[in-house]
């Protein structure tokens, strides 16, 4: 028999968590008694959820180890290795059976749905990235019974794929809600100005391959900023160079890298720097949530003023040449008047709602679809 209860999807990269967790917190909020399942697929994922639990003695909330769980070592919050995932679904495809709702926030979750649509589980699917770049075209995303987004912009985007409408609900930036973040500033030796360099993890859409290390050579050699280098968590994995060039760096006093905390996905650097540098990374969004100096590499050389996947760029200067990074970051804070505009409406319409309310929306679409679903 399925019975009211959620289950929601902690598979992925620890990166996705502030993007689910809120809407846990605030779906205990406003049904203390529903009981909800947080899959997680590793034991660092257990330990950081298991931790902001303990807030919570008694809670109709409990952690459930997904088939195939990984045991890791436990620390701050690296990103682990992660199982196989798509077996690991396949494994827990008869648990969910018997749940009327599952929430994810990525789109390999998606698959169940759409490979096995005799399913009985609705799937409630949020956004875990904004910006111009999002792949809203896969076709997994279709099997969602409901697709949460942050804005009204972004719940466009979809409707003109021909997506029901009463399918796509924009609720507003959940992340933006997320309390267990660390705000990690990093002890630098000296005052300076902060700057965040943050390169994709696609090589197609990523400065790293052609410019990264220059660029972080090049900064720290001009002696006039605290460089925070975070990249996006699986860019390691396809450019083993990053840990390299961190090693390299260690115990220099104007450098903080972190390719794998999970201070570097949790909103802490986007919150503390000053400046941010970075090419099509979402993550520029939330740092505009307080606009401040962007400048943005264009090392693919793209033909970007027309292409709606670089709309991102009004928001700074970009850069077409390695010549022209250290003039651009030194006019940077002088010339952020120019831009500021653009950055706000960017973030606006972007991101929706951050006043606080985007995670009880949410929360209320998934008892929605619960309701709807009873027989």
């Amino acid at each position: 028999m399925i019975r009211d209860r959620v289950a929601f999807l902690f598979l992925g990269e620890t990166l996705l968590i502030p993007h689910l967790f809120p809407i846990v917190e605030a779906l205990a909020d406003l049904a203390p008694d529903l009981p909800q399942d947080l899959w997680v697929s590793t034991s660092m994922h257990e330990a950081l959820i298991g931790g902001w639990l303990a807030e919570r003695p008694g809670s109709a909330i409990r952690i459930r180890r997904a088939p195939g769980f990984g045991q890791v070592a436990v620390d701050a919050g690296t990103n682990p290795p992660l199982p196989a995932k798509l077996p690991m679904l396949a494994r827990l495809a008869p648990r969910l059976a018997r749940v009327p709702v599952a929430v994810c926030a990525e789109q390999t979750s998606l698959w169940l749905p759409r490979v096995l649509p005799m399913l009985p589980t609705r799937f409630v699917k949020t956004s875990h990235g904004v910006g111009s770049m999002s792949a809203r075209d896969d076709r997994r995303r279709r099997a969602a019974w409901r697709t949460l987004v942050p804005s009204e912009r972004e719940r466009q985007t979809y409707l003109v794929r021909g997506m029901p409408p009463e399918r796509i609900v924009a609720t507003g930036y959940v992340k933006a809600e997320f309390r267990q973040r660390s705000y990690a500033r990093p002890d630098f030796a000296e005052t300076r100005p902060v700057l965040l360099y943050n390169p994709h993890w696609q090589q197609h859409r990523s400065s790293w391959w052609r410019w990264g290390e220059q660029v972080v050579r090049q900064v720290l050699a001009e002696g006039k900023w605290n460089l925070i280098f975070a990249p996006h968590q699986r860019l390691v994995e396809r450019a083993p160079e990053v840990q390299a060039l961190c090693d390299q760096l260690q115990g220099r006093g104007d450098v903080h890298c972190d390719y794998q905390s999970f201070a570097a996905v949790d909103g802490s650097y986007t919150a503390v720097a000053d400046a941010y540098l970075g090419d099509t990374s979402s993550q520029v969004l939330e740092f505009l949530m307080r606009p401040r100096p962007c400048v943005f590499l264009n090392a693919q050389q793209a033909a970007w003023a027309e292409d709606p996947s670089y709309a991102m760029w009004v928001a700074g200067e970009v850069v077409d040449s390695l010549d022209a990074l250290l003039p651009a970051l030194a006019r940077a804070p002088a010339e952020h008047s120019r831009f500021a505009e653009a950055q706000a409406a960017m973030a606006e319409e972007s991101l929706g709602d951050t006043s606080g309310a985007a995670s009880a929306r949410a929360a209320r679409e998934i008892l929605d679809v619960l309701a709807a679903r009873r027989p």
